[in-house]
């Protein structure tokens, strides 16, 4: 059975595809939460992070739980963080975006399996990417088990977006290299501290790795671009740029345990850029970069061919 006959670009169809994104979305939200902490994001199951209880399976429908509770959590009444909804919102909506990607690119004859390998290899990317951005953005860093497994898996599966196995390997050089040396190595060199994070040249390693060097060139400038306009909107507005809470408190908590004598800490404080709180000016802002990569990297697996048009040197 071909995808033509089963018609998967249908409003019913989209109507499935919403709905299995916005389920991993919810997982997404799990990881954002448990991950930075150290936590397992399989076991316990869905729990109040202000009591403790267990979630009620009808109290974790994606979206519609989160609006018919009132934004509370049902078993103590604290406040249940719009990033829920919001992130099970994405989920769902770049779901429907992959498929109707694929069922636009797919050819007369191309079988269910074939189109159903690209849509899921495309979606789990996605939502490793978002992952990626939301915990990035509070708490400027990407864990390790997303960017280098991401890579791996943008290697594994690079087949499904056309790109050569060749071109995924030198993709992933071209993408970590080209944040590592210019903007970590020299740049310290240059001004004493990194001007962005190991976290970031990880990301790039995965764009390249999934969509080869075009992909990893497109997330770099257009990942910079769109980090330069939200950067001067928030200076317009606020005239500063202030640093996530959460890495404003684990910097005190690293302190903290580094003054009562742990050695551990002692070594993060004088290893991790973040340790010193940011200096004056506003060349000296910190604004986490990630959550633009991993924008960009999406922005190029749906709209890959058209900026292509726009952009005739980004093809492989």
């Amino acid at each position: 059975m071909t995808i033509f006959e089963l018609g998967l670009s249908s409003w019913p169809a989209r109507a499935l595809a919403f709905a299995w994104g916005c389920l991993w979305g919810s997982f997404v939200n799990v990881v954002v939460h448990r991950l930075p902490r150290g936590m397992s994001v399989v076991w316990p199951g869905s729990h109040c992070p202000a009591c403790g209880a267990p979630v009620r399976p009808i109290d974790n429908v994606p979206i519609v739980s989160w609006l018919l509770l009132g934004a509370r959590a049902r078993c103590c009444g604290a406040p249940s963080s719009g990033r829920y909804a919001v992130v099970e919102a994405m989920g769902g909506s770049l779901s429907v975006a992959i498929a109707d990607l694929v069922a636009r690119s797919a050819t007369p004859h191309e079988t269910l399996t074939a189109a159903m390998t690209v849509y899921f290899a495309d979606f789990a990317l996605a939502m490793g990417l978002l992952a990626a951005a939301f915990i990035d953005a509070q708490h400027m860093y990407v864990p390790d088990s997303i960017t280098i497994s991401g890579a791996a898996f943008g290697l594994a599966t690079s087949w499904t977006r056309g790109v050569p196995l060749s071109s995924a390997l030198l993709g992933a050089g071209v993408g970590f290299f080209g944040v590592w040396l210019p903007f970590i190595v020299l740049y310290k060199w240059v001004r004493g501290r990194p001007g962005m994070g190991l976290g970031d040249a990880k990301l790039m390693m995965l764009a390249g790795a999934s969509f080869g060097w075009p992909g990893a060139a497109f997330a770099l400038f257009a990942g910079a671009l769109q980090a330069s306009l939200v950067a001067l909107v928030l200076l317009t507005a606020h005239g500063r740029i202030d640093e996530p809470d959460s890495v404003v408190a684990d910097r005190a908590a690293l302190k903290s345990a580094a003054l009562d004598g742990d050695e551990e800490a002692k070594r993060a404080l004088e290893q991790d850029p973040l340790a010193l709180p940011p200096e004056d000016g506003i060349l000296a802002a910190r604004m986490p970069f990630g959550p633009f990569l991993c924008l960009a990297t999406i922005e190029w697996m749906l709209f890959a061919g058209r900026i292509r048009e726009i952009v005739p040197w980004l093809e492989s």
